[in-house]
Protein backbone atom coordinates (compact mmCIF):
# COMPACT_ATOMS: atom_id res chain seq x y z
CA UNK A 1 0.00 0.00 0.00
CA UNK A 2 1.04 3.16 -0.80
CA UNK A 3 0.48 6.74 1.34
CA UNK A 4 0.93 10.04 -0.54
CA UNK A 5 1.37 13.03 2.49
CA UNK A 6 1.13 16.02 1.02
CA UNK A 7 3.37 19.24 3.13
CA UNK A 8 1.97 22.45 4.17
CA UNK A 9 -0.05 23.74 1.61
CA UNK A 10 0.57 27.47 1.76
CA UNK A 11 -2.02 30.21 0.36
CA UNK A 12 -3.25 30.01 -3.25
CA UNK A 13 0.07 29.19 -4.65
CA UNK A 14 0.04 26.05 -2.90
CA UNK A 15 -3.69 25.23 -3.74
CA UNK A 16 -3.15 25.66 -7.62
CA UNK A 17 -0.28 23.51 -7.99
CA UNK A 18 -1.99 20.63 -5.89
CA UNK A 19 -4.87 21.31 -8.10
CA UNK A 20 -2.24 20.96 -11.56
CA UNK A 21 -0.22 17.89 -10.14
CA UNK A 22 -1.67 15.49 -7.37
CA UNK A 23 -4.08 13.58 -9.64
CA UNK A 24 -0.96 13.01 -11.93
CA UNK A 25 0.84 11.90 -8.98
CA UNK A 26 -1.49 9.63 -7.42
CA UNK A 27 -1.80 7.73 -10.57
CA UNK A 28 2.18 7.95 -11.27
CA UNK A 29 2.64 6.33 -8.19
CA UNK A 30 -0.21 3.70 -7.38
CA UNK A 31 -1.05 6.08 -4.47
CA UNK A 32 -4.59 4.30 -2.59
CA UNK A 33 -4.52 6.84 0.42
CA UNK A 34 -3.49 10.98 0.34
CA UNK A 35 -3.20 13.06 3.19
CA UNK A 36 -2.09 16.96 2.77
CA UNK A 37 -1.54 19.57 5.40
CA UNK A 38 -3.68 22.45 5.13
CA UNK A 39 -3.47 24.71 7.93
CA UNK A 40 -1.72 27.45 5.42
CA UNK A 41 -3.82 27.03 2.65
CA UNK A 42 -5.80 30.43 2.70
CA UNK A 43 -4.03 32.89 1.94
CA UNK A 44 -1.06 31.27 4.19
CA UNK A 45 -3.28 31.48 7.67
CA UNK A 46 -5.93 29.02 8.35
CA UNK A 47 -7.95 27.27 6.25
CA UNK A 48 -12.46 27.28 4.97
CA UNK A 49 -14.18 25.71 4.87
CA UNK A 50 -14.77 25.70 1.40
CA UNK A 51 -11.12 25.08 0.78
CA UNK A 52 -11.31 22.06 2.44
CA UNK A 53 -13.80 20.99 0.25
CA UNK A 54 -11.88 21.51 -2.77
CA UNK A 55 -9.36 19.97 -1.57
CA UNK A 56 -11.11 16.95 -0.79
CA UNK A 57 -12.90 17.04 -4.21
CA UNK A 58 -9.07 17.15 -5.62
CA UNK A 59 -8.34 13.45 -4.11
CA UNK A 60 -7.43 14.69 -0.50
CA UNK A 61 -8.45 11.83 1.79
CA UNK A 62 -7.60 13.45 4.86
CA UNK A 63 -6.74 17.26 6.23
CA UNK A 64 -4.41 17.49 9.06
CA UNK A 65 -3.47 21.22 10.47
CA UNK A 66 -1.52 23.00 13.24
CA UNK A 67 -1.20 25.83 15.36
CA UNK A 68 -3.16 28.16 12.82
CA UNK A 69 -5.88 26.21 12.62
CA UNK A 70 -8.05 28.88 13.80
CA UNK A 71 -7.18 31.72 11.82
CA UNK A 72 -10.19 31.31 9.94
CA UNK A 73 -13.08 31.76 12.11
CA UNK A 74 -15.75 29.85 10.10
CA UNK A 75 -14.04 27.04 10.39
CA UNK A 76 -14.92 26.49 13.74
CA UNK A 77 -18.85 25.80 12.62
CA UNK A 78 -17.45 23.82 9.91
CA UNK A 79 -15.52 21.21 12.29
CA UNK A 80 -18.28 21.34 14.82
CA UNK A 81 -20.88 20.18 11.97
CA UNK A 82 -18.76 16.72 12.03
CA UNK A 83 -20.38 16.28 15.48
CA UNK A 84 -22.33 12.85 15.96
CA UNK A 85 -21.66 13.14 11.63
CA UNK A 86 -19.11 10.64 10.69
CA UNK A 87 -19.79 10.58 7.05
CA UNK A 88 -19.34 14.33 6.95
CA UNK A 89 -16.29 15.63 5.00
CA UNK A 90 -16.36 18.03 8.43
CA UNK A 91 -14.84 14.45 9.84
CA UNK A 92 -11.89 14.53 7.76
CA UNK A 93 -10.67 17.96 8.56
CA UNK A 94 -8.07 17.73 12.18
CA UNK A 95 -7.09 19.77 14.34
CA UNK A 96 -4.16 18.72 16.67
CA UNK A 97 -5.29 15.75 18.85
CA UNK A 98 -3.76 17.20 22.06
CA UNK A 99 -5.91 20.88 22.34
CA UNK A 100 -7.81 21.22 25.43
CA UNK A 101 -10.84 18.85 25.70
CA UNK A 102 -13.59 20.64 24.44
CA UNK A 103 -11.83 22.55 21.62
CA UNK A 104 -13.93 22.32 18.27
CA UNK A 105 -13.48 19.45 15.77
CA UNK A 106 -11.39 16.14 16.33
CA UNK A 107 -7.98 14.80 16.20
CA UNK A 108 -7.95 11.54 14.86
CA UNK A 109 -9.85 9.65 12.39
CA UNK A 110 -9.96 6.13 11.10
CA UNK A 111 -11.04 5.63 7.48
CA UNK A 112 -11.12 3.02 4.99
CA UNK A 113 -9.57 3.08 1.62
CA UNK A 114 -11.78 2.66 -2.02
CA UNK A 115 -9.75 -1.13 -2.02
CA UNK A 116 -10.89 -1.73 1.54
CA UNK A 117 -8.08 -1.01 3.76
CA UNK A 118 -8.63 0.16 7.07
CA UNK A 119 -6.54 3.34 8.22
CA UNK A 120 -6.00 6.19 11.19
CA UNK A 121 -4.39 9.51 10.98
CA UNK A 122 -3.73 11.05 14.01
CA UNK A 123 -2.64 14.70 14.23
CA UNK A 124 -0.84 16.08 17.42
CA UNK A 125 1.06 19.32 17.94
CA UNK A 126 4.54 19.73 19.75
CA UNK A 127 5.24 22.09 22.72
CA UNK A 128 8.76 23.03 22.10
CA UNK A 129 8.82 26.78 21.44
CA UNK A 130 4.93 26.21 20.76
CA UNK A 131 1.73 26.88 22.58
CA UNK A 132 1.12 24.96 25.67
CA UNK A 133 -0.61 21.88 24.48
CA UNK A 134 -1.23 18.16 26.53
CA UNK A 135 1.72 16.33 26.02
CA UNK A 136 1.33 14.48 22.37
CA UNK A 137 3.25 11.51 23.41
CA UNK A 138 0.52 10.45 26.07
CA UNK A 139 -2.18 11.18 23.85
CA UNK A 140 -0.67 9.32 20.63
CA UNK A 141 -0.86 6.49 23.34
CA UNK A 142 -4.84 7.11 24.28
CA UNK A 143 -5.74 7.51 20.97
CA UNK A 144 -3.48 4.18 19.80
CA UNK A 145 -6.17 2.12 22.18
CA UNK A 146 -9.15 3.55 20.54
CA UNK A 147 -7.78 3.07 16.71
CA UNK A 148 -8.20 -0.16 15.19
CA UNK A 149 -6.57 -0.05 11.90
CA UNK A 150 -3.07 -1.24 11.20
CA UNK A 151 -2.17 1.71 8.63
CA UNK A 152 -1.64 4.52 11.09
CA UNK A 153 0.24 7.92 9.82
CA UNK A 154 1.22 10.45 12.66
CA UNK A 155 1.07 14.20 11.64
CA UNK A 156 3.55 16.07 14.23
CA UNK A 157 3.48 19.54 13.70
CA UNK A 158 6.04 21.01 15.36
CA UNK A 159 9.42 23.39 15.82
CA UNK A 160 11.64 21.37 17.35
CA UNK A 161 13.61 18.32 14.93
CA UNK A 162 14.53 16.71 18.54
CA UNK A 163 10.57 16.35 19.35
CA UNK A 164 9.18 15.18 15.83
CA UNK A 165 12.13 12.54 15.41
CA UNK A 166 11.55 11.84 19.70
CA UNK A 167 7.74 10.77 18.95
CA UNK A 168 8.86 8.71 15.99
CA UNK A 169 11.38 6.44 18.25
CA UNK A 170 8.48 6.61 21.27
CA UNK A 171 5.76 5.13 18.53
CA UNK A 172 7.90 2.64 16.66
CA UNK A 173 6.67 -0.29 15.70
CA UNK A 174 3.11 1.15 16.94
CA UNK A 175 2.31 3.68 13.60
CA UNK A 176 3.35 3.41 9.94
CA UNK A 177 4.44 6.53 9.94
CA UNK A 178 5.78 9.77 11.63
CA UNK A 179 5.74 12.66 9.34
CA UNK A 180 6.60 16.25 10.66
CA UNK A 181 5.21 19.56 10.01
CA UNK A 182 4.70 23.38 10.45
CA UNK A 183 9.16 24.59 9.33
CA UNK A 184 7.97 24.86 5.57
CA UNK A 185 11.59 23.11 5.24
CA UNK A 186 11.85 19.80 3.96
CA UNK A 187 14.35 17.63 5.64
CA UNK A 188 16.58 14.93 4.56
CA UNK A 189 16.42 12.72 7.35
CA UNK A 190 13.55 10.11 5.73
CA UNK A 191 13.95 6.27 6.97
CA UNK A 192 12.23 3.51 8.58
CA UNK A 193 12.95 2.61 12.24
CA UNK A 194 13.16 -0.91 12.72
CA UNK A 195 10.45 -1.44 14.20
CA UNK A 196 8.70 -0.33 10.92
CA UNK A 197 7.86 3.00 11.34
CA UNK A 198 9.01 6.18 8.48
CA UNK A 199 9.88 8.84 10.14
CA UNK A 200 10.88 12.56 8.78
CA UNK A 201 11.28 15.40 10.77
CA UNK A 202 9.26 17.92 7.77
CA UNK A 203 7.94 16.68 4.75
CA UNK A 204 8.47 20.94 3.53
CA UNK A 205 6.43 23.37 1.79
CA UNK A 206 3.70 22.92 -0.97
CA UNK A 207 4.07 26.70 -2.00
CA UNK A 208 6.07 29.77 -3.06
CA UNK A 209 9.90 29.11 -2.33
CA UNK A 210 11.14 32.45 -3.41
CA UNK A 211 9.86 33.55 -0.23
CA UNK A 212 10.27 33.52 3.49
CA UNK A 213 8.75 30.36 4.05
CA UNK A 214 5.76 31.56 1.84
CA UNK A 215 5.69 34.75 3.27
CA UNK A 216 6.88 37.62 0.51
CA UNK A 217 10.78 38.15 1.31
CA UNK A 218 10.61 41.82 1.46
CA UNK A 219 7.86 41.64 3.91
CA UNK A 220 9.63 39.63 6.39
CA UNK A 221 12.58 41.16 5.58
CA UNK A 222 11.61 44.52 7.03
CA UNK A 223 9.85 42.82 9.85
CA UNK A 224 13.27 41.95 11.00
CA UNK A 225 14.98 44.95 10.40
CA UNK A 226 12.70 47.25 11.98
CA UNK A 227 10.32 44.75 14.71
CA UNK A 228 7.49 46.82 13.81
CA UNK A 229 4.43 44.83 12.65
CA UNK A 230 3.05 44.23 9.44
CA UNK A 231 0.47 42.36 7.58
CA UNK A 232 2.11 39.65 5.99
CA UNK A 233 0.67 38.05 2.50
CA UNK A 234 1.58 35.29 0.65
CA UNK A 235 4.46 35.03 -2.16
CA UNK A 236 3.98 33.83 -5.57
CA UNK A 237 6.94 32.47 -7.71
CA UNK A 238 9.40 29.62 -7.43
CA UNK A 239 6.07 27.10 -6.78
CA UNK A 240 7.23 23.70 -5.58
CA UNK A 241 4.75 20.61 -4.22
CA UNK A 242 6.70 19.04 -1.29
CA UNK A 243 5.48 15.33 -0.45
CA UNK A 244 6.58 12.28 1.38
CA UNK A 245 5.87 8.85 -0.47
CA UNK A 246 5.33 5.44 2.63
CA UNK A 247 5.19 1.96 1.49
CA UNK A 248 3.39 -0.16 3.89
CA UNK A 249 2.30 -3.67 4.62
CA UNK A 250 -1.50 -3.30 4.44
CA UNK A 251 -1.88 -6.20 6.98
CA UNK A 252 0.68 -5.13 9.84
CA UNK A 253 0.57 -1.39 9.12
CA UNK A 254 5.02 -1.98 9.00
CA UNK A 255 6.29 0.77 6.51
CA UNK A 256 8.92 -0.36 4.42
CA UNK A 257 9.69 2.25 2.07
CA UNK A 258 9.93 6.02 2.31
CA UNK A 259 11.00 8.69 -0.34
CA UNK A 260 11.11 12.55 -0.49
CA UNK A 261 9.31 14.20 -3.07
CA UNK A 262 9.61 17.73 -4.17
CA UNK A 263 7.86 19.22 -7.64
CA UNK A 264 8.45 21.65 -9.16
CA UNK A 265 5.69 23.21 -11.22
CA UNK A 266 7.09 23.38 -14.44
CA UNK A 267 8.62 19.62 -14.20
CA UNK A 268 7.65 16.70 -15.53
CA UNK A 269 6.97 13.85 -13.50
CA UNK A 270 9.20 10.66 -14.14
CA UNK A 271 8.15 6.89 -13.61
CA UNK A 272 7.88 6.25 -10.21
CA UNK A 273 11.09 3.81 -9.15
Amino acid sequence: MRILFVGDIFGRPGRTIVHERLSDLQKQHGVELTIANGENAAGGFGITPQIAEELFELGVDVITTGNHIWDKREIIEYMNSANGNETSLARRLLRPANYPAGSPGFGWYQGRTRSGVDYGVINLQGRVFMASNDDPFRVADELLKQITAKVILVDMHAEATSEKLSLGWYLEGRVTAVLGTHTHVPTADERVLGGGTAVQTDVGMTGPYESVIGVQKDQIVQRFLTNMPARFEAATNDVRLCATLVDCDAETGRATRIERIMLRQDEQLTASS
